[in-house]
């Protein structure tokens, strides 16, 4: 399965909006080996985690301005964001990462 769906969205922030609503409400900081909740003060490891949506975002000024939206289950319930760059210069979450994570993409009758 392709990590990157089709994107309904016409901006990164459209997209955000769009997932608060669905429940994905906190935010995740990627780290070497794991993500973190710093609201929830939690670390989460790749295995405890389902991608259920991935949208890529191209920016309009220049080429360096691309992002990937995911939208992340945690197997103890808390929902929320991942705002990855990508292009020359980002700092994107690793290969070896992203095999760990499982991919589940929701219908939108199931978020």
């Amino acid at each position: 399965m392709p990590i990157i769906q089709p994107n309904p969205h016409s901006t990164l922030i459209v997209g955000i909006e769009e997932l608060r609503k669905e429940g994905f409400t906190h935010d995740f900081n990627q780290c070497e080996y794991h993500l973190e909740c710093k609201k929830l003060k939690k670390i989460f490891k790749p295995a405890n985690l389902t991608i259920t949506h991935a949208y890529r975002f191209e920016g309009m000024s220049s080429a360096g301005d691309n992002s990937v939206l995911y939208a992340i289950k945690a197997d103890d319930g808390t929902k929320g964001i991942l705002i990855d760059a990508y292009g020359v210069y980002a700092n994107a979450i690793s290969p070896e990462m992203i095999e760990k994570f499982r991919v589940k993409y929701d219908s939108p009758d199931e978020t």
